[in-house]
């Protein structure tokens, strides 16, 4: 009943957040959260560095996936100290590719791309368990299993991805195509709840002019897709199914992106087929394969009350705030937009 209610409560949280955030974040005024002061000019206005929601959705959704993972990760009563090595290096590295790649797929030095990073992070992960394994384990006395770190990975980076979208929503980037320029049936499909983002900031408004227009709502099918499936594949975790959940997860998460290019009017590189559904497709292929080389080790069922108990340690606590400020700091200094600010005495309140 636990596993449940967990879910419910879940779920329920994040309607709410997705229902608002589908309303909102189109918006203008949704974009910048902040703006630090920088030079002062020569006619006493500031230029300003602009600190973004798509920072504050990007750094929640870092913090959320990290959260899970490591509910699952202790609901099998792993090593701690094993779970926080291989979460802070699979971060490590998904992080900073998450730009390069983007750079070398899209020629773009200020952008990010989270199917990069999350073709990066999964090639990567089966071999940072297993040196974490033969290293810190061996010398530590822990062996973490293999694929039921996938399978938590795997859920993780659903439902962060999924939170993680309403980032690009109040950026306005990662857009679908115009309706006007879709087939009738899809025109029929989203009239009444497309997008229609406002304000000449937001990037499908200087990238392609779109402001104004009703848009795919690629963004919030990402969101409600990549979620429900997230949450699905914690509930099979949480039942012991790790290898149908690594597998499953990573079949539907990736078809969608595959799927999901041909709606969205965003570039995305050269070519008819995007580097991102090259790697989409070869996600599929290399998880089909991992399950071979790293079978099911048949570990006891997951317990989530003591998952949830392993959250409750200062350390654990300290390590997920400094995640997000540092996640929050990386992707919400806005480098492609800039303020202008001027400061003054309000008299009447003096």
């Amino acid at each position: 009943m636990l596993i449940e209610l967990f879910l419910v409560a879940l779920v329920l949280c994040l309607a709410v957040l997705f229902y608002w955030g589908f309303r909102a974040l189109p918006a203008e005024r949704w974009q910048v959260i902040g703006c630090l002061l920088g030079d002062k000019g020569q006619d006493g206005a500031w230029q300003g560095l602009n600190l973004t929601y798509y920072g504050f959705f990007n750094a929640t959704a870092y913090l959320f996936a990290a959260v899970l993972f490591f509910i699952l990760m202790g609901s099998l009563s792993l090593s701690m100290t094993g779970v926080l090595a291989i979460l802070a290096a699979i971060l490590t590295i998904c992080m900073p590719a998450s730009r390069l790649i983007a750079l070398w797929v899209e020629g773009k030095a200020n952008t990010f791309t989270v199917g990069g990073a999350s073709f990066a992070g999964l090639l990567a992960a089966p071999w940072v368990i297993q040196f974490i394994n033969g290293t810190l384990g061996v010398r530590m006395g822990f062996q973490t299993p293999v694929l039921s770190v996938l399978a938590a990975i795997a859920v993780a980076y659903a439902v962060g991805e999924g939170i993680g979208r309403l980032a690009c929503i109040s950026f306005g980037c990662c857009y679908g195509k115009p309706l006007a320029d879709c087939h009738p049936w899809l025109r029929r499909l989203f009239r009444g709840r497309a997008f229609i983002f406002s304000g000449k900031t937001k990037k499908i408004a200087y990238a392609h002019h779109l402001d104004g227009q009703e848009v795919v709502p690629v963004q919030a099918l990402t969101t409600l897709l990549l979620t429900g499936a997230g949450l699905w594949g914690c509930y099979g975790f949480l039942k012991g199914y790790h290898a149908a959940t690594f597998v499953g997860l990573l079949a539907l998460t990736q078809s969608w992106r595959v799927l999901s290019e041909f709606l969205r009017a965003d570039y995305r590189g050269t070519g008819r087929i995007t580097a991102y559904q090259v790697m989409a497709l070869l996600s599929i292929a290399y998880a089909l394969l991992l399950l071979f080389l790293f079978p099911a080790a048949g570990d006891a069922l997951p317990d989530l009350a003591t998952g949830l108990r392993a959250l409750w340690d200062p350390g654990v606590i300290l390590f997920f705030q400094v995640l997000w400020v540092a996640a929050f700091l990386y992707t919400g200094r806005s480098r492609v937009t800039g303020a202008t600010v001027r400061l003054h005495v309000v008299k009447e309140q003096v």
